[in-house]
């Protein structure tokens, strides 16, 4: 079934990366507004034209750097997606740094509101925050202990504010397929945002969720393809994080095979990692988290890297993948 939104439609017909901006919310570690700003800038200059970005990362910090780049460019030429259900306040606790990832101060919390009226703040603030009159997409985030504050609040408040033009499509973001699918089956969602479950090591959201998007007319934007770090370097020794966790060793093991395959056909595990899932027609768009202007030069290297159909067919004849992507159907 065709894509039914047409900001989606939009979206899969640029077939480019997208910019992820939870890196420059300082995931991980600081980096300073500059190279956050240049960041955005290279990812520009090098023809991407989707930004993602959330309240959670980095509390308010990716919105306002990503802002600081975007609000200088043609609104109508890019698309940029935000998320609902962290509204950002200050800490009642302040602690010196945040504790769930970003290394920014921990003057501010998050608190999770689903309701419709904590979307409409969340979406008022985001606005102010990126200095931007409107939003193309907003995704509800990470709803998996909030599934029914979601389903009655969230979801017909981003119904109407869709119906009404105030924002141009909505979805939802999370790193299992299971709710997401209950997204698709059981509401109006635009387009769902897979994080981590469709991958060369993994294809758990090819079982239910991506034919339920593409019988639906549902986009799917695929993210965490490199599964937190074991598919973003040739060696995957180099950095085992699998899940935001140390690799177990049948992982690693998976891993280390499809690295010597990519290198006896000609190609990198980070290359066909990434072009994995833009191989199957039911995907809509992938998005990278990119943190510094080397690294998104980097990554549109490797979308531009030849992976040979060789790597595919010995990947499917060794059991390494259950099937190429390109002979699905959407």
């Amino acid at each position: 079934m065709p894509l039914k939104n047409p900001v989606v439609k939009r979206l899969h017909d640029m077939r480019t990366l997208g910019f992820g901006g939870a890196p420059i919310g300082n995931l991980y570690r600081q980096i300073d507004d500059d190279t956050a700003h240049a960041a955005v800038e290279e990812a520009w200059t090098l023809g991407i034209r989707y930004f993602d970005t959330a309240p959670h990362y980095g509390l308010g910090l990716s919105e306002r750097r990503l802002g600081g780049v975007l609000r200088d460019k043609p609104r109508d030429e890019f698309l940029l997606s935000t998320k609902v259900g962290r509204l950002i306040r200050p800490a009642e606790d302040p602690q010196e740094w945040d504790d769930e990832g970003f290394a920014v101060p921990g003057d501010r919390m998050r608190v999770r509101d689903y309701s419709p009226a904590g979307v409409r703040r969340s979406i008022e603030e985001s606005l102010e925050r990126l200095g931007v009159d409107r939003l193309d997409i907003v995704y509800i985030h990470d709803p998996d202990d909030h599934w029914t504050e979601a389903l009655e609040g969230a979801v017909p408040e981003l119904n109407r504010l869709r119906d009404e033009g105030v924002i141009g499509a909505w979805g939802a973001g999370m790193n299992q397929a299971e709710m997401l699918t209950r997204f698709v089956r059981e509401t109006d969602i635009d387009v769902v945002m897979q994080a981590g479950r469709y991958t060369l090591l993994e294809q758990g959201g090819r079982e239910e969720l991506i034919p339920e998007c593409a019988a639906r007319g549902v986009g799917v934007v695929n993210v965490g393809v490199f599964n937190s770090g074991i598919l973003a370097n040739p060696d995957p020794r180099s950095q085992a994080k699998y899940n935001y966790d140390d690799a177990p060793p049948a992982v690693l093991e998976k891993a280390e095979r499809l690295a010597a395959l990519a290198d006896a056909n000609g190609t990198t595990l980070p290359a066909a990692a990434l072009q994995f899932s833009l191989r199957d027609p039911a995907i809509t768009n992938v998005t990278l988290g990119m943190r510094t202007a080397d690294q998104v030069r980097r990554d549109v290297e490797l979308l531009r890297q030849p992976v040979p159909e060789s790597f595919w067919t010995a990947a499917v004849g060794q059991g390494l993948i259950a099937v190429d992507p390109q002979t699905l159907t959407a």
